[in-house]
């Protein structure tokens, strides 16, 4: 992959950054606040009605979280509406992905090859159930059950992607603190040992020891689609890049591939997650 990013012409469109927020939730939420405050009702008010804490109703009211079918009913209850909160139950759903996120799922589907390093957590697409569920419940600020099933859900149909045909390549670089994370079990090691052992799968673990300060900088992402678009891609706790910019794609692919030298081969990655595995 590292020969075709350096001799491919690029496009330098960056096609998403920042938090994004869902539109549906925020025209809801926002139409709970006006309602809510028409009626003279406060959050604290509609907060106990619901059995919710009032920053979570703030945060419906925002946008940033799905304003649920429970306060939807209770809020339309209380504040008279008439069934017109009530209604917009058939509109908000939970979403499979967070919002600043949705682009790169996209893109994901349509790799041909894909590059991650991740330096704290298991990369979704080699994730346990297990795993993901412990992860996303989490999320601060904590997620609705719904939503936690969806993003659950979501997680487990992206693993498909690691066996479907026509075959994607994978390359997977973990820092050690990955594998030593709190949510990680001896499944999910086992797990890992299990996607390696495929043929369009690689693996490699970069112990403490070999770290290098390019190893530190963050998360990092690489992918090529079947148009042989070539893009970039990390992810904060609050801000996320999807870039086909040649500089940043050009950018990462160095200094991946000086983390991927620096790591242990197959043969040496597998017998360090089987070591981790006998000490559990």
């Amino acid at each position: 992959m590292t020969e075709g990013i350096h001799a491919s012409v690029y496009p330098t469109e960056v096609v998403a950054v920042s938090v994004q927020y869902n539109p549906t939730w925020r025209y809801s939420g926002n139409q709970l606040k006006r309602w809510r405050m028409k009626a003279n009702v406060s959050r604290e008010e509609l907060g106990a009605a619901s059995n919710y804490a009032p920053d979570t109703i703030k945060a419906m009211e925002q946008g940033v979280r799905m304003p649920t079918g429970r306060v939807l009913d209770v809020a339309d209850g209380m504040c008279g509406a008439d069934g017109l909160l009530s209604a917009a139950k058939d509109y908000v759903k939970a979403e499979k992905f967070p919002p600043r996120a949705q682009d790169f799922m996209e893109y994901e589907q349509q790799a041909v090859s894909l590059w991650w390093y991740e330096v704290v957590l298991i990369p979704g697409l080699l994730q346990t159930e297990t795993y993901a569920r412990r992860l996303i419940s989490s999320f601060v600020p904590p997620l609705d059950d719904e939503t936690i099933e969806e993003r659950v859900t979501g997680r487990l149909e992206r693993t498909e992607l690691l066996t479907r045909k026509p075959m994607t390549a994978f390359s997977f670089a973990l820092y050690e603190p990955v594998l030593r994370g709190p949510h990680v079990d001896k499944d999910q090691l086992l797990h890992l040992l299990e996607m390696g052992r495929r043929n369009n799968v690689s693996i490699q673990v970069l112990p403490y020891g070999r770290a290098m300060s390019s190893a530190l900088m963050g998360q990092m992402v690489l992918l090529e689609t079947q148009d042989r678009e070539r893009f970039a891609y990390a992810d904060g706790s609050s801000v996320s890049q999807l870039t086909s910019d040649v500089e940043v794609v050009s950018s990462y692919t160095e200094r991946l591939s000086v983390i991927r030298a620096e790591s242990l081969g197959s043969e040496g990655s597998v017998r360090f997650i089987e070591q981790m595995v006998d000490e559990l």
